[in-house]
């Protein structure tokens, strides 16, 4: 039996030994808030997973709720994507 390799270095092993572009950290600081506000929805949702909801964990979870949507559409209004919707 013939030992199938690569006879050269890899191609794409470089690409995940670099540091991120600027644009790619431009990328992420711009969509921090939304990142920040995600975070915070799931930490709300998953604090009420185990235990029924009072009415001030539903007051806490639609503040949540709106901070993403707020978020969302301030990074849509600036012109960035969205993760996860198509333009």
């Amino acid at each position: 039996m013939k030992h199938i390799g690569a006879v050269q270095v890899a191609v794409t092993a470089d690409d995940f030994n670099r540091e991120p572009t600027t644009a790619e950290l431009d990328a992420i600081a711009n969509e921090t808030p939304l990142i920040v506000a995600e975070v915070e929805l799931l930490d709300v949702q998953i604090s009420l997973l185990d235990r029924p909801a009072t009415e001030w964990d539903t007051r806490r979870l639609r503040r949540t709720r709106r901070k993403v949507l707020t978020a969302r559409r301030e990074l849509t209004n600036r012109g960035a994507t969205v993760p996860g919707k198509v333009a």
